[in-house]
Parts: C-alpha cells; structure tokens; sequence
C-alpha cells in the first residue's frame, strides 16, 4: 500500500491552499453575517479554474478523478472557509456527474463548459417537503406537452438557488401509484430557473448564511424535452451515479472544517495562560484535542481508500458512507471541542470556531443524516433486514 499523494495531488493541496489565504476569517465572517454570497472567492476559485476539476477535458474541464476534488474541498474548507465556502462551489465540483455520463452531446455542449468556467451557476433540486429522504415519493410532476414537459411542484432546502441560472431537477413523469418499482417514472432535467414561473424563498437558518438555502416553488415551468438528461423515467437510477462521490465530498469538507477547528483550539490553548501555565498543559484540555487528532486521522484513511476504490473502478458504497459518518462525526467533535477549550471567548465570534461550530453541525445532517448512513451500512453492509 501507498499512502503518499502524487506530486500532482500535492500540488492540488498547496494552490488551492495558497489561493484561500487570501479569504481570511474575517472575509467569511462577515459574508455570513451579511447573508452574502462569496462571489469573490467563488471568481477566484473560477479564475484558478478549479471548478472544473472533475469536467472532462473535452468539456474545458481537467478530467480529474473525486480523489483530488475532495483534496480541493478539504483545502477550501481547512482555510476557515468551511461549509460557506465549500458550498459555493460543491454543485460545480462534482454535481453534474450525471449529465457528464448520462446527458445528451447537445446538452453537454451547451451547458458543461460553462460550468467549468464558472459562468454558469447551477443548483440541485431534488428534496420536497414531503418526501424528505424517502426520494421516490416526491411530486413534482413533468407533464410531457410535444416537445416540451410543463413541471409544477415544490422543492425545499435548495442551495444556491437565489444565484442560480439552472437547476438540476428531479421530478416525476408516472405518478408513484402507477410504477411497478417505486424508483421508476422519475426524470431528470437540467433546465432553466424560470423566475416567471419560479418563486424563490430563502429559508433563514441555524448557520453557513453566506450560501442561501431556499423553498422553490414551480408553477407550469415550460421545459424543452432537449433539458432532459438521458431517457425519462431513469432519473433516480442517474442520481445513484453522484450519491457516492458526493459522500466523498462532503466528508472531506467535514474533514477540512475539523482540521481547522483544532488548528484554532490547539493555538488557543498553547497561548492562553490561566493558573500562571496554559491551559493546554492541562489534560482535561490536552486530552480531548489529542483525540480529536486520532479520530480526524482514522476518518480521513477512509475517506482516501473510498476516492481510491471510486476512481479505481470498484464498489465503493460501503467505504463512502463510513467515510461521510466518519469525518461528519470527527469534524464536529473537533468543532465542539475547538468552542469548549477557548471557553466563554469560544461562545463569542472573536474567535470565529462559533462559525465553525454551527457550520460542522450540518454536516450530520445533510445531504443523508447519520442515522439513515447506519440503515444503509447495517442493511448492505451487514446484511440485516431493512428497517425503512
């Protein structure tokens, strides 16, 4: 086994690294408080032409594999940038694997190099309000209407929307009373955000407010059967193409957003003074952090043999879930860690490890909670009945 990364993926790390240092704590900081989109890290990030990472070549991208996209998302995330900065950019990094792989040549063309440049903002539409995780019962419905499909519904927790141009929208074709299989009759589209026919609504929240997340309400969207990505009715078969790379994503932005957390606390801890020694002398203090260390260490080994396996060709679901558990878990605990050992100056935004707190925490949550990360580990992985 090799453990090193290559001189390549090395190189990811420090120019990725050298171009967030320019977007310094208090840069998002105020673009959180502010509810503002970082559009000079995102041009920046453009500019570099990062955002083209895993795009084919073909499409002006580099072709690169989720291995070295998720040493991109960890660096931007480790710079303090967290989950701000990462989900700016985390739709253009991997999200449009589906239309590399399934969508029509005309559709790449148009809309592909575009991303890779950074032009075109896209964003994903796939949960309802009530569906939640359970995908195949959403509602949004495309009415097929000669060459174009007319789509009404509702889609909820939708990032990016507000600078969107485009959304990758999941919507049914057969209602779910009339599929054999419930995953079948759901179809895939790339399509414009008509604001016409789209009302977009931020949805005030908990943390990570320099990105919106928003309720879309769709009202007879008129959409070319040309927006359509691949055949209809195999929409969530195309969706299960992106689900392990995006584990892989968003554990290494878990796992950047945990590095840096204890960066900040062992820092603190070594300059803070109390009882005429620092605070990191003691082990109630020491402890904690050293094991932060150890747990960030051991999720980031699965995360890079989940890319490996991925980028390799093999089955990779198992070892991308564990990752995303993993770093999810690891990333908070050294968020919430970082917070106690600055003590009531970690509850302040001096700081900033709040930010990052509250910016850790949904990683437990999205894009899959924990728990439903166990359901899927204890059924495929252990083999035990399925309890959803």
């Amino acid at each position: 086994m090799n453990f090193e990364l290559s001189e390549d993926q090395e190189l990811i790390r420090t120019s990725v690294a050298e171009l967030c240092r320019k977007f310094d704590d208090q840069y998002w900081m105020e673009k959180d408080r502010a509810h503002e989109f970082p559009t000079e890290f995102y041009e920046a990030v453009a500019s570099g032409g990062w955002l083209g990472i895993t795009i084919p070549e073909e499409y002006g991208g580099h072709g690169l594999g989720i291995t070295e996209a998720t040493l991109l998302a960890e660096e931007v995330s480790r710079s303090g940038g967290g989950m701000n900065a990462a989900s700016s950019i985390h739709m253009s990094i991997f999200g449009m694997h589906p239309v590399v792989v399934h969508g029509s040549e005309e559709l790449k063309q148009r809309t592909l190099p575009r991303v890779a440049n950074g032009d075109l903002h896209v964003c994903f539409g796939v949960t309802e309000p009530g569906a939640g995780l359970d995908t195949p019962r959403i509602t949004t419905f495309a009415r097929r209407d000669g060459d174009h499909y007319v789509v009404n519904g509702r889609k909820v927790w939708i990032s990016k929307a507000l600078e969107s141009e485009k959304i990758l929208l999941l919507t049914r074709t057969t209602p779910y009373d009339q599929v054999t299989k419930k995953t079948d009759g759901m179809t895939l589209f790339l399509t414009d955000l008509n604001r016409d026919h789209v009302d977009i609504r931020p949805i005030a929240k908990m943390g990570r407010n320099a990105v919106s997340s928003n309720e879309v309400f769709i009202d007879d969207l008129r959409v070319p059967v040309a927006d359509r990505v691949g055949e209809e009715g195999q929409g969530f078969k195309y969706l299960l193409d992106g689900l392990n790379p995006e584990r892989m994503l968003i554990a290494a932005e878990a796992l950047g957003l945990g590095r840096v957390s204890l960066d900040r606390a062992v820092r603190y801890a070594k300059e803070r003074v109390v009882f005429d020694r620092p605070i990191g002398m003691n082990q109630g203090i020491q402890f904690p952090l050293a094991d932060s260390l150890a747990r960030l260490d051991a999720a980031e080994l699965m995360l890079r043999k989940a890319t490996w396996r991925y980028d390799n060709g093999k089955p990779c679901g198992r070892e991308a879930n564990t990752a995303k558990y993993l770093c999810a878990d690891a990333g908070f605990d050294a968020a919430d860690r970082a917070l106690q050992t600055h003590g009531g100056m970690g509850y302040s935004e001096e700081y900033h490890v709040s930010r990052y707190f509250r910016e850790a925490r949904v990683m437990r949550i999205a894009p899959v909670s924990q728990e439903m990360i166990l359901n899927y580990l204890g059924s495929h992985a252990l083999g035990l009945p399925r309890s959803y």
